[in-house]
């Protein structure tokens, strides 16, 4: 009897599939890895026990991934990282990715800034993705009653939590940001930016906590997405164009508000926004444009303006245009220039399918310039009862000079 078995054929397929197998599978690890590398902050020093600062490790680790090709991904695990000002530059080699597990968090004395305008900022960056489920806390409770901005025309801002400023194909998803001290998140002289499923939290009366600020930018979208602030939700500066934000929750918080605008000479327009599917809750407004009086002619233009499809709930001003903007003492706004009608030109706006209910009896007033009436503007079934359900809404408008009104109108049109 033999000592060797003989096997069939057959019998060898398996564990030949399998080998085979397990060396491409392998393979196209390597080939992956080739194209995404890794890089831990904790690889590169970083503590994270929320008190050491490790804003130099994030710094190395950030320099080495921009200096790789392909998609290089930092990676922040869970933990807490007391990080100062820091400054993400590109142009870079790859498509960076910011994995955000952990909590990163600002420091709460304002000397640390030593006069940084920002806190985290992303500067000259073409192709980012910045996710992860973590959160940056920018610890504004520690600085709020030091902000001056809203009794001082001529006040120093306080730091921002995140600027993205001159970049490009930017995305940010899946975190969240907290308390900031200043605006959340600001979109400055960039283009295609998305910001999806972020959460942006700080208590009602935080002054200046504007959600995300958008000025000369193109091709903005902000999508589902909370926003609960002290300040307005979103605003939108001079030079945005094309801005779309749909799935908007904003409450509380003052709305979201094109402008303010007309305040400064050389001012670019605002071209091409549409806000819909979104749901404002206890604001004190809906959908704001707001201009400063007076200014420096030739005022710039804001046209092309469409929202839709809105939810207002116990909202004080759902669909205002004020163009008589001062939020200062009444002394500052006596000033002999805010006595001048805006020069800012306003056309083309469009409120469409707006309803829910109005926290003052006012539920549509359209203020528009003296010098510069508002031209075609359009209200299209509109349905926004007061909360006092036995007195009616009313509209208000001045200096409409024409539009259109259409559909369910209640309160009746003023145009």
């Amino acid at each position: 009897m033999s000592l060797f078995l003989h096997r069939r054929p057959s019998d060898m397929a398996f564990p030949l599939a399998a080998l085979f197998f397990l060396v491409t599978a392998r393979w196209c690890l390597q080939v992956a890895h080739a194209g995404r590398q890794v890089f831990d902050v904790m690889d590169f020093g970083a503590i994270a026990d929320g008190e050491t600062d490790d804003s130099k490790a994030f710094l190395r680790t950030w320099t080495k991934a921009c200096a790789s090709p392909g998609r290089p991904s930092v990676v922040v695990p869970k933990g807490e990282y007391r990080l100062h000002p820091v400054v993400f530059r590109g142009p870079c080699k790859g498509y960076m990715e910011l994995r955000l597990a952990g909590v990163l968090r600002a420091p709460d004395d304002l000397a640390a800034f030593r006069g940084s305008h920002e806190w985290i900022n992303f500067a000259s960056v073409d192709g980012l993705l910045v996710t992860g489920g973590g959160t940056f806390d920018g610890r504004g409770a520690s600085s709020w009653h030091l902000n001056e901005c809203p009794r001082n025309p001529n006040c120093t801002p306080l730091p921002v939590s995140i600027k993205l400023g001159r970049v490009r194909n930017v995305t940010i998803t899946g975190v969240t940001s907290l308390d900031s001290k200043f605006f959340h998140v600001i979109i400055i002289g960039s283009q295609d930016v998305a910001i999806h499923r972020v959460t942006i939290r700080a208590p009602r009366d935080s002054p200046n906590t504007d959600g995300v600020h958008i000025q000369a930018s193109s091709n903005v979208r902000i999508t589902d997405t909370a926003v609960a602030t002290g300040d307005d939700c979103v605003s939108v500066g001079p030079g945005s164009a094309d801005i779309t934000m749909s799935g908007v929750s904003c409450g509380p918080g003052h709305g979201i508000s094109v402008g303010s605008l007309g305040r400064r000479p050389g001012e670019q327009d605002v071209r091409g926004l549409r806000v819909s599917n979104c749901t404002f809750a206890g604001t004190a407004n809906g959908v704001r444009i707001k201009t400063w009086r007076g200014g420096v002619r030739p005022g710039s233009v804001v046209s092309g303006l469409v929202f839709e499809d809105i939810v207002m709930r116990k909202v004080r001003n759902p669909i205002i245009i004020d163009q008589e903007y001062c939020p200062y003492s009444s002394i500052s706004c006596r000033h002999e220039s805010a006595q001048l009608p805006s020069v800012v030109k306003i056309s083309d706006v469009k409120f469409k399918n707006i309803r829910g209910v109005s926290a003052t009896q006012v539920a549509v007033k359209l203020s528009c310039s003296g010098a510069n009436p508002c031209h075609g503007l359009e209200l299209r079934d509109i349905d926004l009862s007061y909360v006092k359900r036995s007195v009616a809404t009313e509209s208000r408008c001045a200096n409409v000079a024409g539009g259109i009104a259409g559909g369910t109108l209640v309160p009746p049109s003023c145009i």
